[in-house]
C-alpha cells in the first residue's frame, strides 16, 4: 500500500532529453543511416527523416540527457517539505557522474526509492542506456539485472494510475488538473526543450521547467496517498 511506504526514503525525478547534435546533417554518415531507419517508423508520409529529426531525444540510442531534476521530501514538525535539485550540464558524463554519486551517497539502502511519471518505461531505462554508453557504473537503485518485478526499487505514478490497464496512457498534466493540483504555467513544453537547448543555448530555463515536472509529481504522489499538497513556501531549490 502507498500509505506504508516511507516518504523520506522515495527521490522524485524527471529528466530532459535532445537530440544528440543540432541537426540530422550534423550526425555522421552511420548515424544518419541508423536515424532514417528509425524514422521510418515514426515519420508521416510527407515527412523526411531530416524532419523529424528533432524528435531523435526520445530515443537513448540518438539523444542525450541535458537535464535531471529531483525532489526529496523531508518532514520537520509534523510539515512536510520538499526539497529540489537540479543536475543539469551540456557534458552528459559529468551530469550522471554528479547524479550517481548522489544516489550512491542518499539512495543507496533497500528501502529507497525512485519516483517517476512514466519512470519505468522512459526515465529511468534511459538513465541507465545514457550512462552505459559513457561507461559510467550504475548505482544501485538503477541495476535492476537479476531482480525480480517486486525487488524493483522504483515507483510510476502512470503505472499507479493505469492499474494494470497497459494500453492506457495519461499525461502527468492532465492527471494535475484531475486531481487539482495547482501548476505555474510555463514558458515551455516538453515539445520545445530540444530547441531551447540548441537553438536558444538555454540550460537554466530546461531545469526550471524540469523542476516544475517534479512539484507536480511529487504533488501527484502525495494525492493518490490521500494526503494534503506541499504548500508553495515549504519548496525550496538546493
Amino acid at each position: 500500500m502507498l500509505q506504508k511506504v516511507n516518504l523520506e526514503k522515495i527521490l522524485f525525478l524527471d529528466i530532459e532529453t535532445v537530440a544528440q547534435q543540432p541537426n540530422f546533417s550534423d550526425l555522421d554518415v552511420v548515424f544518419q543511416k541508423h536515424w532514417e531507419n528509425k524514422a521510418r517508423f515514426i515519420a508521416k508520409e510527407e515527412e523526411t527523416a531530416e524532419d523529424v529529426y528533432e524528435r531523435a531525444g526520445i530515443y537513448a540510442e540518438f539523444g542525450k540527457i541535458v537535464c535531471i531534476s529531483v525532489g526529496a521530501i523531508r518532514i520537520e514538525n509534523g510539515i512536510k517539505k520538499l526539497r529540489l535539485k537540479s543536475f543539469y550540464n551540456d557534458d552528459e558524463h559529468k551530469l550522471l557522474t554528479d547524479f550517481f554519486e548522489m544516489l550512491n551517497q542518499h539512495y543507496n539502502s533497500r528501502d529507497s526509492l525512485l519516483c517517476g511519471h512514466n519512470g519505468k518505461e522512459f526515465d529511468f531505462p534511459y538513465i541507465a542506456r545514457r550512462a552505459m554508453i559513457n561507461g559510467i557504473s550504475l548505482p544501485a537503485i538503477l541495476d535492476l539485472a537479476g531482480k525480480k518485478p517486486w525487488e524493483v526499487p522504483h515507483l510510476d505514478t502512470l503505472q499507479l494510475w493505469k492499474f494494470g490497464d497497459y494500453k492506457h496512457y495519461t499525461s502527468l498534466s492532465l492527471l494535475t488538473s484531475i486531481f487539482n493540483i495547482p501548476t505555474p504555467k510555463d514558458d515551455i513544453d516538453g515539445s520545445m526543450v530540444n530547441q531551447v537547448y540548441w537553438k536558444d543555448n538555454d540550460l537554466k530555463r530546461i531545469a526550471i521547467y524540469c523542476e516544475k515536472d517534479v512539484v507536480a509529481l511529487t504533488q501527484l504522489f502525495l494525492r493518490f496517498r490521500n494526503e494534503n499538497l506541499i504548500l508553495e513556501e515549504n519548496i525550496s531549490i538546493a
